[in-house]
């Protein structure tokens, strides 16, 4: 489905003269505002292609309808999602899922919808059809050595694919662990793991960066091999400088505090990117800021301080994707809220008054400190975010037009109700 811009351009015409009453109460109390918006403007956050069917659990998927059922209608989906937002120019590819058959076709494609080609995903978490041997007991990890080695070329590949498509960076995430004490030796599994990302490091063009995810638990739920950023960070400091820890805001034990680790990564230099979603409990793929809102401002509070303490690009030195999924919720505008949720956070944390928090702190002025932080949270920074857009040649209220322009009963119509998005 092509999104025509003269429907985005009725749709703002219609709601230009409240937008514009709310920009200039906005304007009026944000000191900085012209510099927020374009900072607003500049930032883009991929999308991930695994997240544009329906989601779902180990006890049940529930399909939407319309889904993408292959690669080039995942990328005419994001493409729907940046024409309406103007803040989603990347896709995220995730292999085997998403391999093209014409990489130079697909480039073509994803060029028509302004997107470019974000990291490349590798998948040794779970067995493909065609695969000689088994991941159940680890990939990186595994003591079997003839494992590690098709895990090994498996990345190989996909950072292959990606040379290809114009990407220039590698996400690892790793299943490995274990479920039973004494399963597993923990200094031979780190060791086997280590040997094979250098494998994985020394296969990279020379412009490429690897990203390496962590995550708590799940699959497994006695250990795991890269399973807090203390662990990621202690493989990216032995691979090299185009090696970074990569932080999914679910993969956290309960209540840890994000935003400290954040800060301490970039402080390092070590901090690659984000995968951005929510939780109640656990890794729950949620929107993002759907659930803590407040936690995710923190978190963009340190990153715009410790970005603009090292002199770096917002928009470009780090990788913003989302990774969100959820079984009940129409994935496109799910995937609408969670922008939206990510500009916001943004746009608040460009707000705060920092000269103003550094001399509060200075003094150990915590009851400051805390108001300062607060009142930026509390600003109402929707217009904002709408006039950035706006700018951009989105749409005022994206979430609105893809209702009033019924994009899911046209998805339906041209794809079918019952489809299912591969990979899913």
């Amino acid at each position: 489905m092509q999104l025509e811009k003269y429907k985005i351009q009725q749709h703002n015409d219609d709601l230009l003269t409240r937008h514009q009453r709310r920009l200039n109460f906005a304007v009026s109390e944000i000191e900085n505002a012209e510099a927020i918006i374009q900072k607003l403007v500049d930032f883009q956050i991929a999308i991930p292609s695994w997240a544009l069917g329906t989601g779902g659990t180990r006890f049940g998927r529930f399909a939407g309808g319309g889904e993408p059922r292959s690669l080039e209608e995942k990328i005419e989906d994001v493409g729907l999602l940046h024409a309406l937002n103007q803040a989603s120019g990347a896709i995220s590819l995730h292999i085997p899922w998403d391999i093209p058959k014409d990489a130079k076709a697909i480039k073509t494609l994803a060029a028509q919808h302004g997107l470019k080609f974000d990291a490349v995903n590798s998948n040794t978490f779970q067995d493909q059809p065609d695969q000689a041997l088994s991941y159940k007991f680890g990939s990186l990890q595994n003591v079997d050595k003839g494992v590690r080695k098709q895990a090994i070329e498996h990345n190989i590949e996909v950072i292959k694919h990606g040379i290809e498509l114009g990407s220039e960076s590698l996400t690892v995430w790793l299943s490995d662990g274990s479920c039973f004490p004494g399963q597993l030796n923990f200094r031979r599994a780190y060791q086997n793991t280590l040997e094979s990302l250098h494998e994985i490091y020394a296969a990279m063009p020379d412009n490429w960066k690897m990203f390496l995810e962590y995550k708590a638990y799940e699959p497994n739920f006695y250990s795991t091999t890269v399973g807090d950023w203390g662990q990621s960070y202690s493989y990216v400091q032995k691979l090299g400088d185009r090696a970074y820890t990569l932080v999914d805001l679910g993969h956290h034990l309960p209540n840890a505090n994000i935003e400290q680790i954040v800060a301490l990564l970039l402080m390092e230099g070590k901090l690659g990117g984000f995968h951005f979603n929510d939780s109640k409990y656990g890794d729950d793929d949620l929107t993002a800021g759907a659930m803590k809102p407040y936690q995710l401002f923190l978190i963009f509070n340190e990153l715009v301080d410790g970005m603009d303490a090292r002199g770096m690009n917002h928009a470009t030195d780090l990788g913003w994707m989302i990774d969100a999924s959820h079984n009940v919720k129409d994935p496109l505008e799910d995937l609408l809220q969670s922008v939206e949720g990510i500009m916001m956070a943004y746009a608040q944390a460009l707000s705060v008054d920092r000269k103003a928090l550094e001399e509060a702190q200075s003094i150990s002025d915590v009851v400051r400190c805390q108001e300062i932080l607060q009142n930026a949270f509390r600003t109402d920074v929707r217009s904002i975010v709408a006039e950035a857009r706006l700018r951009a040649g989105g749409a005022l209220n994206p979430l609105g037009l893809f209702r009033q322009l019924k994009v899911r009963e046209n998805l339906i119509a041209e794809r079918g109700l019952k489809t299912v998005a591969t990979g899913l």
